[in-house]
């Protein structure tokens, strides 16, 4: 007896992933806990484990293969090695979905379009393709990856005549370069003028020498999200300046105490400091702590802070969960930790999904002040800038302070000018009396 393999949804956004590569072969014993397969998510690359015991049979998906389908077959396994592979072995459920003629005994429509897919394109063939329904039948029943079925209805190209190179002939984007487009574009007026022009731009942009960077799965869902965010979330900015000097001074205090090696050694940053006061601050203005709904704006019971860590392909925001109850020392031991792991790929699902507010920290960069994207479903985001010496007025009297620029971005449905204020004031006043942080 065999089973398949699935291609897993390792988070609630996954729709498709790259497989990166297999750790077993094709024979290997596995044993249930073992590992199979490193998978590259949305959010990161993460360890597949098997559940099952057997040996595994056949390798379905080979390394590097972008965009498998969720429960697509990846694999099979047998009980014995060598043993017969009777599960059967469907294309993804894409394909599944979109074809489910193909599966039934060949009804008529399908009898007259299946040899004009097989033949040599006939002159006679030719005319018939431009016409929009029939190509778009076609184009249904061919085995292709969203992206290559998106790509053909955009450029006007019969999938029907293109090899496909990827797993079980599956056509993919690479497939499509150079394809040459009907002399007669289907439906003119559907695909408007538009599409063209956009698809010439790319090649004068990259004229000039070069080198093509492919986008990682990461990527393409950043860019996906943060336009989203940009252009459905009515965003506003509120900024504030910080005096820092009693937190540098009470920072170098506490790290003073820290013992020299050992478990309980620490060294506190300023970041640590001010994801503290964010979540003091957010508990006193649960209105900030939120996320909008058609049917209602959401307040979180906990503060769970995310915190945005740069790595090579983009950016991660593992959480600090309940970070207005935990000490200082607690949340620099959880940000080293979680940021250590974010950037080798090792976060697990619920240690980056989630969250209520953002903080992204670009002080150690150098960077005075900026704005940042809101990260949805959240409702606000703190970009905090470097502590530098700026010319200050105290008491009437010019004098030297260190300052820190914050500006706060938020989602007008929820957090309005006052509430966006109000929490701004109170966090100003935690950081330059950091001593309350400790009551």
């Amino acid at each position: 007896m065999s089973t398949n393999i699935l291609m897993p949804a390792l988070s609630p956004t996954m729709t498709e992933g790259k497989l990166s590569r297999w750790l077993k072969k094709a024979g290997d014993e596995i044993k249930s806990g073992d590992v199979l397969a490193e998978i590259e998510t949305d959010k990161a690359t993460m360890e597949v484990e098997a559940v099952d015991e057997g040996y595994l049979a056949e390798i379905i998906v080979p390394d590097n293969t972008e965009g498998v389908a969720v429960n697509a077959v990846i694999g099979v396994m047998t009980e014995t090695k060598g043993g017969k592979i009777d599960a059967p072995k469907p294309p993804p459920p894409e394909a599944v979905k979109q074809a489910p003629e193909a599966v039934k005994p060949a009804p008529p429509e399908a009898v007259k379009q299946a040899p004009e897919a097989v033949k040599p394109a006939p002159p006679e063939a030719v005319k018939p393709a431009p016409p929009a329904a029939p190509a778009h039948e076609g184009d249904e029943r061919v085995f292709a990856s969203p992206l290559a079925r998106r790509i053909a209805r955009q450029s006007g190209i019969d999938l029907a005549s293109i090899k496909g190179s990827g797993p079980n002939g599956r056509i993919v984007k690479a497939d499509l370069d150079g394809a040459a487009a009907p002399a007669v574009p289907p439906a003119p007026e559907k695909t408007a003028p538009a599409p063209a022009p956009a698809a010439k731009a790319p090649a004068m942009a990259v004229s000039a020498p070069h080198t093509k960077i492919p986008n990682s799965t990461m990527r393409k869902v950043i860019a996906r999200r943060l336009s989203e965010s940009k252009q459905s979330v009515p965003h506003f900015y509120l900024t504030t300046h910080i005096e820092i000097d009693a937190l540098l001074k009470l920072r170098a205090a506490l790290n003073a105490k820290s013992p020299k090696e050992g478990a309980g050694a620490f060294k506190l940053s300023v970041n640590d400091l001010v994801i503290k006061a964010c979540g003091v601050a957010l508990r006193r203005h649960p209105g900030v702590n939120a996320s909008w709904t058609d049917a209602a704006i959401i307040q979180y019971a906990d503060v769970d802070i995310s915190v945005a860590v740069a790595i090579p392909d983009g950016l991660i925001t593992p959480i600090i969960r309940q970070a207005d109850t935990l000490g200082l020392v607690a949340i620099s031991h959880a940000m080293k930790d979680l940021g250590a792991r974010a950037k080798a790929g090792k976060l697990k699902p619920d240690e980056y999904q989630g969250g209520g507010f953002s903080i992204s920290n670009l002080g150690m960069f150098g960077i005075a002040e900026f704005s940042a994207i809101i990260n949805p479903p959240q409702a606000a985001i703190l970009a905090v800038g470097a502590g530098e010496a700026r010319a200050v007025v105290k008491d009437g009297q010019l004098a030297v302070a260190t300052m820190m620029s914050v500006t706060l971005s938020c989602d007008h449905r929820v957090v309005n000018g006052a509430l966006g204020a109000q929490f701004l004031a109170t966090l100003k006043g935690l950081i330059e009396e950091p001593l309350s942080l400790m009551l």
